[in-house]
């Protein structure tokens, strides 16, 4: 899985596979609604918001700053190959920053962006959690989080999720496996160019995750597969967390 991630990674930060060109959902639009449907569930997939963090609470005076890379294989690679001009789209990668604050009574607020190269595609979004057991030596911590994410810079598309998850961890030493369900509720509405060709989309997308959080003291590393719908991303964070 770190192979997988760490080229994910560096493929992204070199390029990318969709980085070369700007999506237009006006190229599909003699392709139908199923396709512009389909294309929504995976760009809602890649753009809802993944953590990559444990369920325990940072504390009043915690904090998880890091730099992401997050790559998600599309389950319809075709049609996205058509909406970005391009004649394979196996991947949409997306470098992003993330910051997470710890407040008091088991409270984390977090707050991510993304601005993907050469696309003009960026997106922001935020979430607040509560770790409703904060976990100790004996059992595991267990949180709920609501998020939200928008896309910005696409002028034919816009789209928000809005999501709920349960998260599970149980930290070993410098080792924090953890694992989660949720769903993802997307609104993908057709615009400019293609506003009256378009129906707008409500999509609900069940998901699951699993990662581990790494910490090494100075430096901060987490890994996390997660499916949403039919798609899957990969995720690998860098950062600091106390």
């Amino acid at each position: 899985m770190k192979k997988r991630l760490l080229g994910i990674m560096l493929g992204a930060l070199a390029g990318g596979s969709v980085q070369a060109a700007a999506l237009d959902v006006g190229k599909i639009s003699s392709q139908g609604q199923s396709v512009f449907k389909a294309l929504s569930e995976d760009l809602a997939a890649a753009l809802s918001y993944k953590a990559i963090t444990p369920a325990e609470p940072l504390g009043v005076v915690g904090f998880d700053i890091g730099v992401e890379v997050t790559g998600t294989q599309p389950a319809n690679a075709k049609d996205w190959a058509a909406a970005v001009g391009e004649s394979d789209v196996s991947l949409l990668p997306a470098p992003k920053l993330h910051a997470f604050k710890g407040l008091p009574l088991s409270l984390d607020v977090g707050a991510v962006y993304s601005a993907i190269p050469g696309t003009g595609i960026q997106y922001y979004g935020g979430e607040l959690r509560y770790s409703f057991v904060s976990g100790n030596v004996a059992i595991p911590a267990l949180a709920i989080r609501g998020a939200y994410t928008a896309l910005t810079g696409v002028d034919t598309l816009e789209m928000n999720t809005k999501s709920v998850e349960l998260t599970i961890s149980k930290g070993f030493l410098m080792f924090t496996p953890y694992a989660g369900i949720g769903q993802v509720w997307a609104t993908s509405t057709p615009s400019g160019s293609v506003a009256n060709v378009f129906s707008e989309e409500s999509l609900s997308l069940s998901k699951w995750y699993v990662g581990i959080n790494i910490n090494l003291g100075l430096v901060n590393l987490a890994f996390e597969t997660d499916q949403t719908g039919d798609a899957t991303s990969y995720s690998g964070k860098l950062g600091f967390r106390f």
